[in-house]
């Protein structure tokens, strides 16, 4: 036999500091907007494999409801890069999660649903973004708003600016959340919903913290304050989060 002693990890050559969370736009909000005094349910194609355990049972002691097809599979990730000043680099893997089919959903997933977020990123591939448009269906069914963060200007840029806008007329969303490389991309949201949140849908603000620990999850914070209770809500919500690290409340 041989014994070992020494550090068990999920790999590390430079000294940083990690947390390891939930993470994914939609799962972010959700978990925002239980913290922010909201029920909230997540919809997602789910991995069985140990990752997605993990994620789930993290998720789970959040408050969060969780709903959707469980499959074989890898779960994905998101890997986070924080520097000293609050930037962050993200390299992302979303395993299963694009593969939600619109077939898949159920109408009780919607049961009691007066609002449905909607991230960027579910329109950016397929087939998923068909879920996501039969997901829309199902919760205006429900007399729900639908709101849809435009995520991210380099994924939409790869995806087609044109195309992607296509895309949102198609959603018609009452709420887009984007900041100002995607509302420069998509030409302007003020025509694909009745609130436009971003650099000209909310007037200039003082900031609400002190420093910037980490910017990785402000947006998802707003997304959850504005949606639970306003804009004002957002922007407290935001500011707690870049004082943080990591894209979830701690």
């Amino acid at each position: 036999m041989i014994c070992t002693l020494g550090d068990l990890l999920l790999g590390a050559d430079t000294p940083v500091e990690t947390r390891l969370a939930s993470g994914g736009q939609a799962a972010n909000v959700a978990a925002w907007a239980v913290e922010l005094g909201e029920s909230a349910r997540l919809v997602a194609k789910q991995a069985g494999d140990a990752a997605g355990e993990l994620a789930r049972s993290l998720l789970e002691r959040r408050g969060v409801e969780l709903a959707g097809p469980l499959v074989d599979g890898r779960t994905g990730v998101v890997v986070a890069l924080v520097g000293r000043e609050g930037e962050r680099t993200m390299a992302t893997d979303r395993g299963v999660a694009p593969e939600l089919r619109a077939e898949e959903l159920e109408p009780e997933w919607f049961a009691g649903c007066r609002w449905l977020h909607l991230s960027g990123y579910s329109l950016l591939a397929e087939p998923i973004a068909e879920a996501a448009l039969a997901a829309a269906r199902l919760a205006r069914g429900q007399e729900a708003r639908v709101s849809v963060d435009l995520s991210s200007w380099s994924a939409i840029r790869a995806y087609g600016p044109a195309r992607f806008r296509e895309r949102l007329e198609e959603l018609g969303p009452e709420v887009v959340f984007a900041n100002e490389p995607e509302w420069e991309l998509v030409g302007g949201a003020y025509a694909l919903a009745e609130t436009a949140v971003g650099p000209d849908g909310v007037e200039e603000r003082a900031a609400l913290t002190d420093g910037v620990v980490d910017t990785t999850g402000a947006g998802d914070a707003l997304a959850a304050g504005f949606i639970v209770g306003g804009i004002e809500l957002g922007l407290k919500a935001a500011a707690r989060c870049v004082g943080q690290l990591g894209a979830v409340p701690v």
